[in-house]
């Protein structure tokens, strides 16, 4: 277990990069990276590490907190850099260094402790959409203040489909029965987007717009649902609260 002494310190966090964004996106807005440190405290002291190009920081426990990103790529494929980073994050755990996993990030944090991901049954989630906590939400120190029901971003076709052994399932709704999930004390995976912004969603969408089409889903109303999702945005400066105030 991580025991650190009182002190005024910025905490340090470390956010695993897992992948790029399409480039038109990362024109306007920035890369994924970006988007957390946008949404993060600037009270913390942040390094990006990109786990994509095999880097690793060090070990887990020289970190205050883990932030872990969206990716294109996809957890089942187990490429070597993916399977590396989901053991170091296994570490990472077991030392109950706080980690918040993001779309990918949630998926392989779920995946590298023993639980399964991979291809959603029904296809691509994508838009607005909402999410509903469960009643074990309610004494979670990062979801408790939220209200029942919020909007989020989402954009993945591959899930959690099973959860690890132990996880305490937090939030779901109509299309994904995984939408948040703890395990341990500490660490936390979420399906939707809390870096999203409604811009950045409305984006996302028009250049999926071709392929939503082809799956049989309705782009234009997609586009048109797209709406500010400020409660699922506060996930990050509520991690960032709860990894600063630990060191405390």
């Amino acid at each position: 277990m991580q025991q650190n002494a009182p002190t005024n310190r910025k905490a340090r966090v470390v956010v695993l990069k897992t992948g790029t964004t399409y480039p038109d996106i990362r024109a306007r807005f920035g890369d994924f990276d970006e988007w957390f440190l946008r949404g993060l405290s600037d009270e913390l002291d942040i390094t990006v590490a990109n786990a994509e190009a095999g880097e690793l920081p060090g070990n887990p426990e020289d970190w205050d907190g883990i932030v872990v990103t969206g990716s294109p790529a996809m957890v089942s494929d187990r490429a070597e850099w993916s399977e590396n980073a989901g053991r170091w994050l296994v570490k990472a755990v077991r030392s109950e260094v706080p980690v918040l996993g993001v779309c990918y990030g949630h998926q392989l944090l779920a995946h590298a402790l023993g639980g399964e991901a991979g291809y959603h049954p029904n296809g691509r989630e994508t838009g607005t959409h909402e999410v509903e906590l469960l009643p074990e939400a309610a004494s979670d120190i990062l979801f408790r203040e939220l209200p029942e029901k919020f909007p989020a971003q989402l954009t993945h076709r591959q899930s959690v489909l099973r959860l690890p052994e132990g996880a305490v399932l937090l939030g779901r709704n109509q299309f994904e029965p995984h939408q948040a999930f703890r395990i341990g004390p500490c660490a936390w995976g979420v399906q939707f987007h809390p870096e999203f912004t409604d811009a950045i969603m409305s984006a996302y969408l028009k250049v999926q717009a071709p392929d939503l089409t082809r799956e049989g889903l309705d782009a234009e109303a997609l586009i048109a649902g797209v709406k500010p999702a400020p409660d699922a945005s506060s996930l990050l400066s509520r991690f960032s609260r709860f990894v600063q105030d630990r060191i405390r």
